[in-house]
C-alpha cells in the first residue's frame, strides 16, 4: 500500500515530533493564569484546532480577536522556548521521507500549527527541501477536524485526495483525514488504539518510523 502511494500528508505536533506535552504545558499555564480552572488532563482534550477557537472553547465571548491572537503568540513563544533543547523527529521519520522522497513519493505538512512554528520545527531539522506543500493554520478559514487542511495540502500536492496518505496522531486528525476521503497510518502517543475504534480509514497503527518500510 506504502510504495502505491503517490503522496504522504504527515501532521506535525505528535506525529514529525513528540512535542504535545510542551504544547499542553503552555496552554495550561497560559489559561490558568487566565482564570481557567481546567486540569493538564482537561487540557489536553482541548488542544486542537486554532489558538483563538481553543480561547474560544474555553472562554466563551471573554475575549476580542486581537486578545485571542496575543494570548495565544505568548503560549506559542513559551512552548518554543520549553520545547527546543528537545527538538527531533520522531525516531526513523529522517530515514522514512529521505526514502520517500528518493523514489518520488511527493510529501506534504498539513497541520493546524501556525506557519512560525512549522518553520522553527523543520528548519531546526533541516527538512524543508523533502516538502513540496506546506499548509498551516494560518492558510485556512476552518481548521481541523474540517477536511480543508488536509484537502488543500493535496491540492498543492497535485493528487486527489483518494492518492494520499496521511500521518495522524489523534482521532480528531483522523477524522479530518476520513472526512477528506484519506486512507491513515496512526503514530501511537498520547492516545490508546481503542480511542480509534470508530474510524474505517486507518491503515495501521506504529509506535514510530523505525520500522517503517516503503
Amino acid at each position: 500500500m506504502l510504495a502505491k502511494a503517490k503522496a504522504f500528508i504527515f501532521d506535525l505536533n505528535g506525529t514529525m515530533i513528540n512535542d504535545m506535552p510542551y504544547h499542553i504545558g503552555a496552554w495550561h499555564q497560559q489559561l490558568t493564569a487566565l482564570g481557567s480552572t481546567l486540569s493538564l488532563e482537561e487540557v489536553k482534550h482541548q488542544c486542537y484546532g486554532k489558538n483563538d477557537e481553543l480561547l474560544e472553547r474555553v472562554f466563551p465571548g471573554k475575549f476580542s480577536m486581537q486578545e485571542k491572537l496575543s494570548i495565544g503568540a505568548n503560549k506559542e513563544a513559551l512552548y518554543r522556548v520549553e520545547f527546543k533543547p528537545h527538538l527531533k523527529l520522531i525516531d526513523g521519520l529522517d530515514h522514512f521521507i529521505v526514502n520517500a522522497f528518493e523514489k518520488n513519493i511527493k510529501m506534504g505538512i498539513g497541520s493546524a500549527a501556525i506557519t512560525l512554528n512549522i518553520d522553527f520545527v523543520i528548519d531546526h531539522t533541516q527538512i524543508r527541501k523533502y516538502f513540496d506543500a506546506i499548509v498551516s493554520a494560518d492558510d485556512v478559514s476552518i481548521s481541523k477536524p474540517h477536511p480543508e487542511t488536509f484537502l488543500k495540502c493535496a491540492a498543492q500536492l497535485g493528487y486527489a485526495p483518494s492518492d494520499c496518505i496521511v500521518f495522524e496522531d489523534t482521532p480528531k486528525g483522523v477524522l479530518c483525514a476520513q472526512s477528506a476521503g484519506m486512507k491513515t497510518i496512526v503514530i501511537k502517543g498520547m492516545h490508546q488504539e481503542a480511542e480509534f475504534a470508530d474510524f474505517d480509514n486507518i491503515l495501521f497503527f506504529i509506535e514510530d518510523y523505525t520500522h517503517l518500510e516503503l
